[in-house]
């Protein structure tokens, strides 16, 4: 009898501690399903986006706070940032989720170990944390996985994919030695998910009807590689309604002009705009047939927003092409 007492005063002690820790949870916050917490930690922040779109780097730094290889995705996107107090290492954290992800089938990305101290611009290292996170962190959150004590230890970096029948799941982890007794990592879970787009259908002539009440029309359909002008195959139904509006009213001509969010310089994104507006043009000149002449690509990056930019939703109407009556 006394045995079991003492069991179960120990049972009821470890249920008083795991729940203790549980409620400094961030206020309705949850790990995610497909992947536990490391043991002890406490999540500090926490956000999840039914839909929204979400950048995944790769490789290296290659230039001034710039990383060539990226994966951009569009999906239910879940962010938890986890404090872990106590006699832990960050590469005990990333050999337990490394070996987490890798039981479960996740196909690995790309990963990186830096045990210590480090200022390494290679992944997960100190330097292409910045270059990686710092314009992906929300502001006024708390969150110091970029900064570090006087005693800041090491960095890692885990990028993974899980081919699912309902959807691929891509999975993130970015962790930091802050301090000889803390360590912080953000996980990110995105759920990919094709948008409905089709629920507003842009033709040559509504198009043309804007053009008659507004003098422009903003296109949405179109779409470019990540950070280049380089136009995606699923650009083709608003590049053949442009085309269809040129041929049915022959005497038009426009000003194709690009239009960017305002992440990045000023110059950057200019110029950005403008190859992507000249891209558009090219298209519709070599592949419809369209004379040169009716069409005149420019660029104004980010200085013409039809909404915020302080969040997604709004980044992303920003980002436009815009036909414009000469």
């Amino acid at each position: 009898m006394k045995k079991f007492a003492i069991q179960f005063v120990a049972m009821m002690l470890f249920i008083a501690i795991s729940l203790g820790a549980y409620a400094a949870d961030f206020p309705g916050s949850a790990d995610h399903p497909l992947i536990t917490r490391y043991p002890g930690s406490v999540i500090k922040w926490y956000d999840v986006q039914a839909y929204t779109e979400f950048k995944i780097p790769l490789g290296p730094v290659t230039g001034y706070r710039h990383i060539d290889e990226w994966l951009e995705l569009q999906g239910k996107v879940t962010r938890i940032y986890y404090v872990l107090e106590g006699e832990k290492t960050v590469s005990e954290v990333y050999a337990n989720y490394l070996k987490a992800v890798e039981k479960a089938d996740f196909q690995i990305l790309a990963n990186k170990l830096h045990p210590e101290s480090n200022n390494s611009k290679e992944v997960g290292g100190s330097s292409w944390m910045i270059t990686g996170y710092s314009d992906r962190l929300p502001s006024g959150a708390g969150i110091q996985l970029l900064a570090g004590s006087a005693t800041r230890g090491g960095s890692c970096y885990i990028a993974a994919k899980l081919a699912r029948p309902q959807g691929e799941v891509y999975l993130t982890l970015a962790g930091s030695q802050y301090s000889q007794n803390t360590v912080l990592f953000m996980l990110d879970v995105l759920e990919s998910q094709a948008v409905e787009d089709d629920l507003v259908t842009v033709d040559a002539e509504a198009m043309s009807k804007d053009i008659d009440l507004y003098g422009k029309v903003a296109l949405y359909g179109i779409y470019f590689d990540f950070d280049k002008a380089t136009l995606k195959a699923e650009s083709k139904p608003a590049l053949d309604e442009i085309a269809a509006l040129l041929k049915n009213r022959p005497n038009l001509e426009l000003y194709v002009v690009g239009h960017t969010d305002i992440k990045g310089t000023l110059d950057y994104n200019i110029t950005l705009s403008e190859q992507r507006a000249a891209a558009v043009v090219e298209t519709l000149v070599k592949q419809y047939g369209v004379k040169s002449s009716r069409l005149t690509p420019k660029g104004v990056g980010p200085l013409v927003p039809v909404m915020t930019n302080q969040n997604d939703k709004g980044r992303a109407k920003n980002r436009r092409v815009e036909l414009v009556e000469k």
